[in-house]
């Protein structure tokens, strides 16, 4: 156990150190696959998030002073700037959650809400950070510079002239929650995404996009000098794009695959990452089955060809009350589901903490099995670092049942079950 131990921390600085290298080299896509691995064998430390997430903001600003007449005759290969920005968030929030008393923490959060364009919230957090040391230099240029965009919105008094440069040029209206591409051109967040259905390429100039709804945020700037200038134009826009696109929250887009549980990891390769929800084809009776899982995209990485690969972890279960094709999806009306279980909180962790002992000893006798196979011990190791607590045994019942090779009629039915300690006898029963 302890060689095991060692040869792993071995592996992780191996990991570190290359990527720091890279990160000097001015190489951050290089670094941050690095760190991407790094996080894998050992999810969760700090150091390494905080190093992934300066590497993510150190490539906007690579991608960013890219020249706009490039994209004209070169397609843009990588994650555009939105998305590395968004990804550095989630990487400087993960440190927030882990060390709240870092203040380079708080200055990687600032960093990223800035190049979002998501001033206010970006203020909010540099005050946050300066409540831990008042006199950080690093802190105290941020917050001058996120002044800024507020002292030039507020001084605009001049009207815009109502002109076709407000315009979009797919359904011919005012830009609604406009997003501009980093190629330079400006689209209603609605159509980009429809056009991008089909392929993910600029309208106009064809550029290769890496953008998805779910990390793309729409150009603050550009939407406020819509909104003060055509207020009323703007007023019917957002009345018709809420029509239209904002049917519920509890109607969510399928996609029709395998089985999945909760705390489950998945990778898939696919054209679109919008998708939020997994659906299964039930076995029984080769249809839409009744239960299925949301699922989190937690790691994108763009194919040269358009494509992703993605990987997902499983969250909520949800009941399929009802479904239909819309624009060429199918979607779905859902409710929720969560565990109704008559046992007694107490005895219900006592029950998880039991499991999770005994499960934590299969992992170590596979681990001794693997006989020095790299990949299986890494992935043993990754598991390991996903067992959820066993205060929420109903998301440890999950995990512990995601460890056996379970077919797809065995996973629907751990979807339908509502009781937790059902579901983690069944997991045990599964393991032995």
């Amino acid at each position: 156990g302890s060689a095991m131990s060692r040869e792993m921390h071995s592996h992780l600085s191996d990991l570190i150190v290359k990527g720091n290298k890279a990160f000097r080299q001015h190489r951050f896509e290089h670094a941050i696959e690095f760190y991407k691995i790094a996080d894998k064998v050992k999810p969760g430390v700090p150091l390494i998030l905080r190093n992934r997430c300066a590497a993510y903001l150190r490539q906007v600003v690579v991608v960013h002073y890219r020249p706009a007449s490039a994209s004209e005759y070169r397609p843009l290969i990588g994650l555009d700037p939105t998305t590395l920005a968004a990804l550095a968030l989630k990487d400087a929030e993960k440190i927030l959650s882990l060390d709240g008393d870092s203040v380079t923490s708080y200055i990687l959060k600032a960093d990223a809400l800035i190049l979002m364009e998501k001033y206010e919230e970006a203020k909010n957090v540099i005050v946050s950070g300066l409540q831990l040391q008042p006199h950080n230099v690093s802190l105290l240029k941020l917050e001058k510079s996120v002044a800024t965009p507020f002292i030039m919105r507020r001084s605009r008094n001049v009207k815009s002239q109502r002109t076709d440069d407000y315009d979009c040029t797919l359904c011919l209206k005012l830009l609604y929650e406009p997003i501009t591409t980093p190629c330079g051109h400006s689209f209603c967040r609605s159509c980009l995404f429809q056009s991008m259905d089909r392929a993910n390429k600029c309208p106009l100039c064809r550029t290769v996009l890496f953008i998805s709804p779910r990390t793309c945020a729409i150009s603050v700037t550009l939407n406020n000098i819509i909104q003060q200038n055509f207020p009323e134009e703007y007023a019917e826009r957002k009345k018709e794009d809420d029509s239209l696109n904002h049917p519920g929250a509890d109607i969510l887009p399928l996609f029709v695959m395998d089985a999945i549980l909760p705390c489950q990891k998945f990778q898939l390769n696919i054209f679109e990452p919008r998708y939020r929800l997994m659906v299964v084809i039930d076995p029984a009776t080769g249809s839409i089955a009744d239960h299925a899982c949301e699922v989190e995209i937690t790691d994108c990485e763009p194919l040269p060809d358009g494509r992703f690969f993605l990987e997902i972890e499983g969250r909520r279960r949800c009941r399929i009350i009802r479904s239909w094709d819309q624009d060429g999806y199918r979607v779905a009306e859902v409710e929720w589901v969560e565990d109704i279980t008559p046992t007694r909180r107490d005895k219900l962790v006592d029950i998880a903490n039991k499991a999770a002992t005994f499960a934590l000893k299969w992992i170590k006798t596979a681990q001794e099995s693997a006989n020095q196979d790299r990949a299986t011990i890494e992935e043993l190791y990754n598991v390991e670092g996903m067992m959820p607590t066993t205060e929420d045994p109903e998301r440890f019942s999950f995990w512990l049942a995601s460890l056996s090779n379970l077919t797809t009629s065995e996973r629907l039915e751990l979807l339908r079950m509502t009781s937790t300690e059902e579901r983690i006898t069944r997991g045990l029963l599964y393991m032995r």
